[in-house]
């Protein structure tokens, strides 16, 4: 009997005629069901990522070469602050690294004993509180005070004026302050003139912290209101005009409408801020220190720097600096538990 003549007395041979074999037809659901759990999922493989996105990873391959080189290789130096180093010992400084004698936690010992330590951390918690409750929200005020401009040349304008003294030098800085709050300045020079006695902040230690807090503000504040615009541009136009038939006024749509739709950025930026509490302005300070006195300027940066790389005592000056670095961490990373604890992402997500 010939095969169609089997097909035709067989109704199952009938009905598998023209049909690939088992294994394909499984291999055809299955891959069906993928392509519908990627649709439904969202996710696209690793593979068909990479291929895709070849050209943006290859732009952030030199980027990520001088993070690497410039903030991770360098941790390896840590090792130190668990030696005496002595960079005499060798000309080459792996080797200095390698002969220097161990001591274990002798150096922290050394750090969590010293006074001016505790003075350094004093003071630059003292700042970086003064300048959270102060510097933080001004940022935020001048965003939402722009965005109610209607013209948007005047806009342009105020932005840029703002943002302009993001791109001056700590030096440059100072300098304006010094020529308008020095006792040569030009606030001091006028009440002279005019019979008062005359004044220098920039000397009074008293005032000091409120004196880099201006500073900061002044020169900083600029680039937190362009985050913040950026923000505002995002938010849907149309929740405003919700809220203004629902008989909003200005005020509560700000409340309402404006403000929990920066709440996410303002998140992120506090947890940075916050892991930033021990950096409050190295050069800023530095700059200053001899003005005011140690007494008044002296953070730990400055102290690291005075205590341990101008006497070149750099095993001293590293457990310090690991302490510090270490503190931030923790600081961020419960700072960041905090804003997923109140349902926004953080740095990063949970």
């Amino acid at each position: 009997m010939s095969t169609l003549d089997t097909r035709r007395a067989d109704p199952a041979a009938r009905a598998t005629a023209g049909r690939p074999p088992r294994g394909d037809r499984r291999g055809r659901r299955q891959r069906r069901t993928d392509r519908r759990r990627s649709r439904t999922d969202g996710r696209v493989p690793l593979g068909r990522r990479l291929r895709r996105d070849r050209t943006l990873l290859l732009m952030t391959v030199p980027a990520l070469a001088l993070v690497v080189v410039f903030h991770y290789v360098p941790i390896l130096g840590n090792v130190v602050a668990f030696q005496d180093y002595d960079p005499y010992v060798s000309t080459n400084g792996v080797t200095a690294v390698l002969e220097s004698p161990w001591v274990g936690l002798a150096q922290f010992e050394r750090v969590f004993s010293d006074p001016g330590f505790w003075h350094a951390v004093e003071n630059t918690l003292v700042l970086f509180l003064l300048q959270l409750l102060l510097f933080f929200p001004v940022p935020i005020a001048l965003a939402l005070l722009v965005n109610s401009v209607l013209r948007p040349r005047v806009r342009a304008v105020v932005q840029a004026v703002l943002y302009l003294p993001h791109f001056f030098s700590w030096v440059l800085v100072i300098t304006v302050f010094q020529q308008i709050l020095g006792g040569a300045g030009i606030i001091a020079q006028t009440l002279r003139q005019h019979g008062y006695e005359g004044f220098d902040l920039m000397t009074d230690p008293g005032i000091f912290k409120f004196l880099v807090t201006a500073e900061g503000i002044w020169k900083d504040a600029g680039w937190g209101v362009i985050v913040f615009l950026a923000a505002l541009a995002a938010v849907n136009q149309d929740l405003y005009e919700a809220a203004a038939m629902d008989g909003a006024g200005r005020w509560r749509r700000m409340w309402h409408v404006t403000l929990p739709a920066l709440r996410p950025v303002i998140a992120l930026l506090l947890v940075l801020r916050v892991g930033d509490a021990l950096t409050v302005g190295f050069e800023q300070l530095l700059l200053q220190r001899d003005a005011v006195g140690p007494g008044a300027a002296e953070v730990l940066d400055t102290f690291v720097w005075w205590t341990g790389l101008r006497s070149q005592d750099f095993s001293y000056a590293a457990a310090a600096g690991l302490v510090k670095g270490v503190v931030g961490l923790v600081l961020v990373l419960s700072a960041n538990k905090m804003a997923h604890l109140m349902g926004e992402q953080g740095v990063y997500r949970k």
